[in-house]
């Protein structure tokens, strides 16, 4: 069975991941919908989890403009440098919940 891209991953598989990552290291749940509805514009308790995560970035209700403030590694690459749109913004939302999960308060990672 050939492995899935995490655009085609459904959000339902990935989102939860993102909660856990933030819960390890003492934050809350609450904590990440606030960082994801800063970044897209989703409202997480409405969102629609059984979609891509392909389709839960193209259909945002709204990217934040300061999105572009987010700099700096996930997994080695630097989030700004990284030239494919739809991957930016994953990456994005990686990069806030690592900062999270790190520690830094909601005011820094919300820049």
């Amino acid at each position: 069975m050939p492995r899935k891209t995490i655009f085609e991953m459904k959000v339902s598989e990935v989102y939860p991941l993102l909660v856990q990552k933030a819960e390890r290291k003492g934050r809350s749940k609450a904590e990440v919908d606030q960082v994801t509805a800063w970044l897209t514009g989703y409202d997480m308790a409405s969102a629609d989890l059984d979609v891509s995560y392909a389709e839960f970035f193209e259909r945002a209700p709204q990217m934040n403009p300061r999105a572009s403030l987010i700099k700096g590694s996930v997994c080695g690459v630097k989030v700004e440098k990284i030239e494919d749109p739809l991957m930016q913004k994953i990456r994005w939302l990686d990069k806030l919940v690592d900062e999270l999960a790190k520690g830094k308060p909601m005011d820094k990672v919300l820049r």
